[in-house]
This record gives structure tokens, C-alpha cells and sequence, in this order.
């Protein structure tokens, strides 16, 4: 019976631990994401207000990054003035602006980065880091 009980809890563990390393699906809420999601490129979802400083400093980074990397990624603006993009904003619980949260070619959440302004450096070691 013990050895019952320590063979069920380890596979009740495994089986836990497999579900907590799988990398859940991008969230579709808007049409841009649905158009740039999962089609075959990283995507980087750029979550912002387009009229405040740290977000178009961060679009200067995201141009930058754009002009380096020669089109192999996208980017999905989401804008927190737009109220049709608003249920975005809860599906991946962004709180702070700007932020960004890199997924990759099949759509799965690879990186969530803090909330504030990352470098093209930064982003340019995450997409290097992609499978």
C-alpha cells in the first residue's frame, strides 16, 4: 500500500512538473494579434500608450531593432487607448507600460520581459535565444 501511495505521488509530480514547463499559447484578443501570432515568425507584443514617453522610447528601440533584424520578426502594437484592445491587456496580465512579451514562430509565450523600456541588445538575445 506505502509503495502504492509513493508511485502514485510521483506521478502525480511528473506529470505536474510536465504542465508547469509546457509554455501556454499566445492569447488571440485582437486582430492584430490573430494576424501576426503563429505564422511562422517570432512575434514581439508591444503593449503601450502611444502618446507617453517610455512607450515611444521603446518604439524608437523596437524600430531600431527592426532595422537590424531585416524582417525576422513582427511586431503586435497593442494599444491601451483602444478599447477594442483592452481584453489583451488582461489575457497577459500587463499592468505597467511599456511591455513586451516575445512569442515565438508556433505562438507559444517564450519571455515575459518587466514592464519598462528594454534595449535592442536585450531583444536581439532573446529572439537569438529562440528555437
Amino acid at each position: 500500500m506505502k509503495q502504492r501511495l509513493i508511485t502514485l505521488l510521483a506521478a502525480l509530480f511528473i506529470t505536474t512538473a510536465t504542465f508547469a514547463i509546457a509554455a501556454p499559447s499566445a492569447p488571440l484578443s485582437t486582430p492584430v494579434l490573430q494576424q501576426n501570432i503563429g505564422k511562422g515568425k517570432p512575434t514581439l507584443v508591444f503593449f503601450q500608450n502611444p502618446f507617453g514617453g517610455p512607450c515611444k522610447a521603446q518604439k524608437r528601440e523596437l524600430d531600431k531593432l527592426t532595422e537590424k533584424r531585416k524582417g525576422n520578426f513582427t511586431i503586435a502594437p497593442v494599444n491601451a487607448m483602444d478599447q477594442n484592445d483592452q481584453k489583451a491587456f488582461y489575457d497577459y496580465g500587463v499592468r505597467s507600460l511599456p511591455s513586451l512579451v516575445l512569442v515565438d514562430k508556433t505562438g507559444k509565450i517564450s519571455k515575459v520581459f518587466p514592464p519598462g523600456i528594454q534595449s535592442v541588445e536585450t531583444l536581439s538575445t532573446a529572439l537569438d535565444g529562440l528555437k
